[in-house]
């Protein structure tokens, strides 16, 4: 970090550091990458279908088997769901490879795309059909009211209306369910005289066990439920032990509470704080300077946002008004955290150099900006790869310590993304406002207060820390130790290197991360977007080196370095 008034000069990069981040890189691709290009190997081909190809096999499904008629007005709205618990349960109990080998994932799949039927201005669907999201094979279907998707330990909020409903429909008797039933059974291949019928069915109506096809401790099910005579939802597949799932319900309470008392209240007290001490500091900062940035940051919030809203479930009054709602709250969300950004970079620039006499953040007009951009992106790619690497013996040694595992979570899959393409623009959105909050004024702030860098740099990381808690990875200890070890080093890297090179490093190392998922979904416009989103970071601090090339910057007038 350069001390106010001097020319801007970036640290150089040592052979030893480049050194570590060539290890990082290999580290990461040999124990992340590798593994799930060779995972793609198998006799299942592991590319989706199209949701096109979704809302086209549903139709032929309803109009085939559940006698709906094709409409060429229709729309059918698909949407990508997974059993977060049975995945979670073989996570946890090494039985994925068991699952896969004895190909119960193409018959009896935890990921589906979840194709919706309404009717014209109603809320509630007319029908739904799951399908294997690789293959297309059709795998489950609901009518009306049970059209959410459901699993054996999981419903949906159109599920869950036809406990109401239930009442008002005269029950059906044991052998009345069974007659129902038993087609469904023998279309899918099952032998009703084989199956055992589940005492306890919970929200179903009838529950068939197949204790000859088990998963660890799940065997296979056939759930149905019923309505107006007719079978009005049937799904076969497994339910995690009640066991995991009273686990991971007292690990997402806990999480939540982290998350609130240890990320939300500490970060709105940095946000609060930034405000008072951007007034405080204004003689040694500049309002101007941070428009840009945080007017970049509401665009691209507001973009992600709109990206990661679900597609339209009918065009009913109720659904749009909740769809209106829920886009006002987001852009009140997104100014609230660009506003928090913009006091983040015009407090944390006014402390450093007031309290510190240094130069974190240096200005456009300063002499030699564009080669330290330049040299800045470099370093952010080469603490990049070592923070790959570093994230990846953190995973190595909580899997042998707190047998940490992960599981699935539809609410943020690219493929519910209106376009997975998108999805790398997240990683600009974290690289500028978390290195702002919690580095360029937080590790400044909170030193004012306990009068240390070092403990400083860790109160500051360990509340960065821990609003990654409710991510579905558990125990969820888990994820703060990781973080707080990488979030050590981004601080490190600031401290060092200033404001721009974390940013940098920070961007790149999710942009790698999020380009190898879109890689990885294999779609020729994903891959592509994969690529380009790790070059991106190159080519935007490429471009800011050329708009300030070092000759035009040296024939420029002596500016203030402080306005």
């Amino acid at each position: 970090m350069n001390s106010v008034g001097q020319p801007l000069q970036q640290r150089p990069l040592t052979t030893r550091l480049i050194l570590a981040g060539i290890i990082g890189l290999i580290v990461f691709i040999l124990f992340q990458i590798a593994p799930q290009l060779l995972g793609g190997t198998s006799e299942s081909d592991t590319t989706p279908i199209s949701k096109n190809e979704a809302r086209e096999q549903a139709a032929v499904f309803a109009a085939k088997q559940l006698g709906h008629p094709e409409s060429t007005g229709e729309k059918w709205a698909v949407s990508y769901r997974t059993d977060s618990s049975f995945y979670g349960y073989m996570s946890r109990e090494k039985l994925l490879d068991q699952y896969s080998k004895k190909k119960l994932d193409q018959r009896y799949p935890f990921d589906v795309f979840h194709a919706v039927l309404h009717a014209p201005g109603q809320a509630i669907p007319i029908l739904s059909v799951d399908l294997n999201m690789y293959t297309g094979k059709v795998v489950g279907f609901g009518r009306g009211e049970h059209s959410g998707f459901s699993t054996g330990t999981e419903t949906t909020s159109a599920t869950a209306l036809s406990s109401k409903s239930a009442a008002s429909e005269p029950e059906l008797s044991l052998e009345q369910k069974e007659n129902l039933a038993r087609p469904w059974l023998q279309s899918w291949g099952a032998n009703p005289s084989k199956l055992q019928i589940q005492a306890d069915s919970d929200n179903y109506g009838l529950v068939y066990t197949d204790s000859s096809v088990k998963v660890g401790e799940s065997q296979l099910q056939y759930r149905f439920k019923f309505q107006q005579e007719q079978v009005s939802y049937f799904r076969a597949g497994f339910s995690a032990p009640a066991w995991h799932i009273s686990y991971v319900k007292d690990q997402t309470s806990m999480a939540t509470w982290v998350t609130g008392l240890g990320y939300g209240i500490p970060t709105l007290a940095l946000g609060i704080l930034a405000l008072i001490y951007s007034i405080l500091r204004r003689g040694h900062t500049s309002f101007k300077r941070g428009i840009f940035l945080s007017a970049a940051h509401f665009v691209i919030m507001l973009v992600s946002t709109y990206n990661m809203l679900p597609e339209a479930s009918g065009d009913s009054l109720q659904s749009r008004l909740t769809g209106l709602i829920t886009l006002i709250f987001y852009i009140f969300y997104s100014l609230l955290m660009s506003l928090m950004l913009y006091f983040s970079l015009v407090g944390g620039n006014g402390l450093w150099r007031k309290e510190e006499g240094l130069n974190p953040w240096p200005r456009a007009k300063e002499p030699g900006y564009g080669r330290y951009v330049l040299d800045s992106m470099r370093a952010g790619y080469v603490w990049a790869f070592i923070l790959l690497g570093v994230q990846t013996i953190m995973f190595i040694i909580l899997s042998f310590t707190l047998h940490n595992w992960s599981t699935t979570d539809a609410s943020q899959s690219p493929y519910n993304m209106r376009y997975a393409w998108l999805l790398p623009i997240v990683a600009w959105l974290a690289g500028l406002s978390e290195e702002a909050i919690y580095r360029l004024f937080g590790i400044r702030m909170v030193k004012k207060i306990v009068r240390n860098t070092f403990l400083a740099s860790l109160i500051t990381t360990l509340v960065w820390a821990f609003g990654h808690t409710l991510y579905p990875i558990y125990p969820i200890s888990s994820r703060p130790i990781e973080l707080t070890v990488i979030g050590l080093l981004f601080s490190y890297i600031f401290l060092r290197y200033g404001f721009i090179a974390v940013m940098f490093s920070h961007v790149v190392f999710d942009s790698i991360l999020m380009g190898a998922t879109l890689i990885f979904m294999k779609e020729s416009v994903n891959i592509s977007a994969g690529i380009v989103t790790i070059v991106l970071p190159f080519i935007v601090g490429y471009i800011v080196y050329r708009f300030n090339p070092p000759r035009k910057v040296e024939q420029a007038e002596p500016v203030n370095p402080l306005v």
